[in-house]
């Protein structure tokens, strides 16, 4: 990852040691690709399916830090797939020796390899060549000319003629003119199952033929938009001082917080070694933070479309789609942008410009009290750090941002937007009955009911690495001796002491939380300190227990999971996700049953929306949200915000004032670029939806 205007080094200081953690450069992606090249089992038809940092142990890392162990190695993940034979290998190079250190071969027994873009951009010519999707497609007045070709992960079902073969199932879209929206327009009844590898449809599911909605999906058609809204005024953000946040590489210092910005190409955005500075002393919180899976489930059993559950992470890389934030509004104000830069599937480096943005946000009131005895009046106003990044997994659009606050609070925010994928809604039953799985949002237009589930992977080290996990549920107390009134209540703990006992459900009946504290360390009452986890209150998945998908997606079956750090216990659906039975990942981290107190402790959290799809939602969806929150809970002594500074009520809280507004400006803003945004758009990629 590069940045931006990065911070320079003066001439007569030391050159910095590299970080262990530091993120893949260019110069090491092209390293990675020699090294690999030169093996005697590559071949020109082997791709690079995923390259990335193999992070060394969390042990070694603060060792080093400390003073007290050597710098790591520097090690490479690399995943390669033989385009003619289907050959997958896990690969470990050393750059650090300029070596393969070690390759497994896959037998696709436990999944396979990520799906690559070079077989999304196949899949089209694959169909058009088989008789049967022609005249299939002929029985609805279309043509392989005029519909797009959707081509989508498999999931697992025990297909004799899938067994060990690259899948994809496939939907079609008619797309009237070239700027048609094809979601419009699906092509319903109808599916194709495509052995990608060997460019073979294995069969043709054809479910009868169903009308094809009509009316146009095309929200940028200044027609369909209607009359431009004219009574807005602009809201300018400025900061006339600048940024309060200093950037030094990766490295991110604001107000207390110090951390990593990371970007990897499976999970996108990381955040490492989050650590907040309380009375001179930095104390860690978490040490690392990713979106590790996402899973989109759908509700609709129908012939063609049962099969509709995608892990937009482990199956499709969604890093590697990640938006260059230069066009448009998606960040305001003072910003720093961050580059990402990964490797193609040649292994060649490319850099998506802009693809992290960081800013500060004004987040209100922190806190503010008016005292009848003494007559203080005192308000202070709140602001959050914001990282963020955008990424496009075909139809829809999602935004993850981590928010960090003054008074220790940690968010992560999910934005939903983008356009629905779409069914022909087949109307009223017989008894006048809506069909029960979709929602009907245009004429004819279904949005099958369906989930976005979202695991965030949270390696805590709340004052350290020796940590537990407490469930917290509000209880009544029965009125009774000590409670003739009847009105108390108080709490209930429990604590989460090994694996088999640490996958939880959320509660709202009872107000569950979780705790994560330091079975160490205590605050100033003697007590441990500690971050609480809220969660979303939302259903996990709602597929039946017995469902392969949820054989394959368990994380997806909890809210919470708590497991022993691992460092090979990356993902939640397990390494290898693409058409694997079930079994690997949380089912399979959790099946030693590790004790989890006092422990080095990964917690991992399931959240997101079950969307049953409104009209309001088509042609484009307004942004949805889902989130968690960590909050500090007896980590500090006290308000740990009391000393940020009044405000200037003179230059800011004035009555119908516009001080500032003379600086109006997006500083920063202006290093908008285009530059490698088209890796992040591949050709193909518009095809392949969700």
């Amino acid at each position: 990852m590069t940045i931006l205007d990065p911070v320079t080094t003066p001439a007569d200081a030391a050159p910095s040691v590299a970080h262990p953690l530091t993120s893949l450069t260019a110069e090491e992606f092209t390293r990675i690709r020699d090294i690999a090249t030169a093996a005697p089992a590559f071949t020109p038809t082997t791709r690079f399916a995923y390259v990335g940092l193999d992070e060394p142990h969390k042990r070694e890392v603060l060792a080093w830090q400390d003073g007290e162990g050597p710098l790591p190695e520097r090690r490479a993940r690399v995943l390669l797939l033989d385009m003619a034979t289907g050959r997958s290998t896990d690969n470990l190079v050393s750059l650090t020796a300029g070596e393969i250190l070690s390759t497994a071969v896959l037998d696709g027994s436990r999944g396979q390899l990520p799906v690559l873009l070079e077989e999304f951009e196949a899949i089209g010519e694959i169909v058009a060549a088989d008789p049967r999707w022609v005249e299939a497609l002929a029985q609805r007045g279309c043509t392989p000319e005029n519909v797009v070709c959707v081509p989508l992960s498999a999931g697992y079902y025990g297909y004799p003629e899938e067994e060990g073969r690259r899948i994809l199932r496939v939907l079609a879209f008619r797309q009237d003119h070239p700027a048609d929206h094809p979601w419009a327009h699906p092509v319903d009844g109808l599916s194709a199952y495509v052995d990608a590898a060997n460019r073979e449809v294995t069969r043709i599911i054809d479910a009868g033929v169903m009308d094809i909605p009509a009316e146009s999906g095309n929200f940028d058609d200044p027609a369909v938009q209607g009359e431009p809204l004219t009574t807005l005024k602009p809201i300018v953000i400025t900061q006339p001082e600048g940024p309060s946040f200093t950037v030094d590489g990766e490295w991110v210092s604001w107000a207390n917080w110090r951390f990593q910005v990371g970007f990897d190409t499976r999970e996108g955005l990381v955040l490492r070694q989050l650590s907040f500075t309380d009375a001179g002393e930095e104390r860690p919180i978490i040490y690392r933070a990713s979106i590790n899976e996402m899973l989109v489930p759908y509700g609709d059993p129908s012939p063609v479309r049962f099969w509709q559950n995608y892990f937009d992470t482990g199956e499709y890389l969604f890093g590697r789609f990640t938006n260059s934030l230069a066009l448009g509004c998606d960040c305001v104000g003072e910003i720093r942008y961050f580059d990402a830069v990964l490797a193609d599937e040649l292994g060649n480096p490319f850099t998506i410009e802009n693809g992290i943005c960081m800013h500060e946000e004004d987040f209100g009131t922190l806190w503010k009290h008016s005292d009848m005895f003494t007559g203080s009046n005192e308000v202070r106003r709140s602001r959050r750090l914001v990282i963020s990044f955008f990424t496009t997994v075909g139809n829809y659009d999602y935004g993850f941002y981590w928010y960090l606050y003054l008074d220790g609070t940690i968010e992560c925010e999910a934005k939903l937007t983008g356009i629905l994928f779409t069914s022909a809604y087949p109307g009223l039953d017989a008894d006048g009955n809506d069909y029960p799985y979709a929602s009907e949002v245009a004429p004819g237009l279904g949005g099958p009911y369906h989930q976005h589930l979202f695991s965030a992977r949270l390696d805590m080290m709340v004052d350290g690495v020796a940590n537990a996990v407490d469930e917290i549920d509000v209880a009544r107390v029965p009125i009774g001796p000590g409670n003739e009134h009847g009105n108390a209540f108080t709490k209930q703990v429990t604590r989460l002491a090994s694996e088999s006992v640490a996958g939880r459900v959320a509660d709202a009946s009872v107000s569950r939380v979780w705790s994560i504290s330091s079975t160490e360390k205590t605050n100033r009452m003697g007590r441990p300190t500690s971050y609480v986890l809220y969660p979303q209150e939302a259903p996990v998945l709602l597929a039946a227990d017995a469902s392969s998908i949820a054989k394959r997606a368990e994380f997806a079956t909890k809210h919470l999971f708590v497991t022993q750090y691992d460092p090979a216990e990356r993902y939640a659906a397990g390494d290898f996700v693409h058409q694997n039975p079930g079994g690997d990942g949380i089912t399979a981290y959790t099946a030693g049953d590790r004790p989890v107190d006092g422990e080095d402790i990964v917690v991992w959290h399931t959240f997101g929306p079950t969307h049953f799809p409104r009209p309001e939602d088509w042609p484009v969806m307004p942004v949805d949200y889902a989130k968690f929150t960590l909050k500090p809970h007896g980590f500090f002594g006290k308000n740990p915000a009391l000393n940020v500074p009044a405000p200037d009520a003179a230059a800011h809280c004035a009555p119908g004032g516009h001080s500032g507004h003379d600086h109006a400006g997006h500083a920063g803003h202006d290093h908008a670029g285009h530059a490698g945004h088209e890796h992040a758009s591949h050709a193909g990629h518009e095809h392949h939806g969700h």
